[in-house]
């Protein structure tokens, strides 16, 4: 089954400017509980402040949150996915670039994110459904020859 991305990524992507203070942007992280925010100028993508970001050039090097802007401690090099991508190409581009949050874009405009957790519990979900279609038909399937091995006139035309 293939799906593309646009019907998985979360549209209402919590964003901010790159010059807001590290401390202001780890508090809407905690209060919306989220692992990113993109870093947009008018709608455009210029960076993504992950977790990890935080962890390794705020925590890591004893730096002040409350002195230290996002546009110091971003990535800046993002790696950005298009809606009508295929899940499996996404996923793809999500671990050979060994990342975990993919913003999605028409053009410039940021239009949704799409995370490595979302493609997993909607794969995982397409598993179970399939199995779930799978184990139905089998019980139709025995069900009905059952049924017509005890109804003798089943099928017969009168």
């Amino acid at each position: 089954m293939t799906m593309i991305i646009e019907k998985i990524m979360v549209k209402n992507v919590i964003t901010m400017e790159k010059d807001v203070s590290a401390n202001d942007a780890v508090e809407i992280m905690n209060k919306n509980r989220i692992g990113c925010l993109v870093v947009v100028d008018q709608d455009r993508v210029v960076g993504i402040l992950t977790e990890r970001d935080v962890l390794e050039r705020i925590v890591g090097k004893c730096r002040d949150p409350k002195e230290t802007r996002v546009s110091d401690i971003m990535t800046k090099q993002v790696i950005v996915g298009k809606p009508d991508m295929q899940l499996a190409e996404a996923s793809k581009l999500l671990l050979e670039k060994k990342v975990k949050k993919l913003p999605i874009v028409d053009g410039n405009r940021l239009v949704g994110l799409v995370t490595l957790t979302d493609i997993v519990r909607v794969a995982t979900l397409d598993n179970q459904t399939l199995k779930l279609i799978e184990s139905r038909a089998q019980f139709l399937k025995a069900f009905i020859s059952d049924f017509c091995a005890r109804d003798e006139n089943f099928g017969r035309i009168h």
